[in-house]
């Protein structure tokens, strides 16, 4: 029986996303389901799409609406719908998780809570390295003295994020600062978002909108956002930064305004 549902918000780059389903492929916990949250791939790649979808054995379920430009939170809504349990994990379609990204979310899952875990962002150069094969053999999880001198001569970042802690004490040490939400590495149950209407479908450009917007409607909410940093665990394929578009902000501000909860642009219309 499958208890949890992994949302990847994804878009096109089928070469990452082979590199992110080995990550699934190797989890020490097997009971989940995988919902691709597709915002508009082209139609032409489908064939290759498929293909890659085929030949896992991973539970994927495709949901694909047409590209209008960015509509990641539209499309995330439409993945929510699709889910059938009621713990949700998301991921975006650059991050390859940690082997035991998806059993440390069940472990620490709890009603009125969203787990929020943090992410090593690799340079280019170990980014190129990278294949499936060696993501199936725990290449980035064995190779962390090669990411410290990249973080320290390259330009991989915040590769301290990646040290896996199975210390309960050293776990709570470093989990004492609260952390912000990450929209590419979090979960709650699904009920908790379906309070506050899930993701608002208003921001349609990257940043913000799937995460800063949703932690401060769950808090409205009396949720708790609980870090686990060093213990869920990702790594972030590079691309190049993407900016805060000023209509994102300025749309976030004006619902930090209005202190509500609900948003009427959510799942529910």
């Amino acid at each position: 029986m499958i208890k949890a549902t992994v949302i990847i918000a994804f878009y096109k780059n089928l070469d990452y996303l082979k590199l992110v389903l080995a990550g699934f492929e190797r989890q020490t916990f097997k009971d989940f389901e995988i919902v691709l949250a597709d915002d508009g791939t082209p139609v032409e790649l489908f064939p290759e799409l498929t293909e890659i979808l085929n030949r896992t054995e991973l539970n994927i379920s495709h949901v694909w609406h047409e590209d209008k430009g960015f509509r990641k939170n539209k499309i995330l809504n439409a993945a929510v719908k699709t889910a059938r349990t009621d713990y949700l994990i998301f991921i975006d379609s650059d991050c390859v998780p940690h082997s035991k990204f998806v059993e440390e979310h069940l472990k620490y899952a709890e009603s009125k809570t969203a787990l929020t875990g943090r992410r090593v962002n690799l340079s280019e150069k170990i980014t190129k390295q990278l294949t499936p094969e060696l993501i199936s053999q725990g290449y980035l999880e064995h190779s962390t003295l090669k990411l410290i001198i990249d973080g320290l001569f390259g330009k991989s970042v915040d590769v301290e994020k990646g040290f896996y802690f199975k210390s309960d004490f050293l776990r709570k040490f470093v989990n004492k600062k609260k952390r912000g939400l990450l929209g590419c590495n979090f979960s709650l149950h699904k009920e908790d978002l379906i309070a506050i209407n899930g993701f608002d479908e208003r921001y349609e450009a990257p940043s913000v909108g799937e995460d800063s917007d949703v932690q401060y409607r769950l808090e409205l909410q009396n949720v708790k956002i609980k870090s686990l940093n060093n213990i869920a665990i990702q790594y972030h394929l590079y691309h190049k930064p993407q900016p805060r578009p000023k209509k994102n902000i300025f749309l976030f501000e004006k619902i930090k305004r209005e202190k509500k909860p609900y948003t009427p642009y959510g799942i529910k219309y």
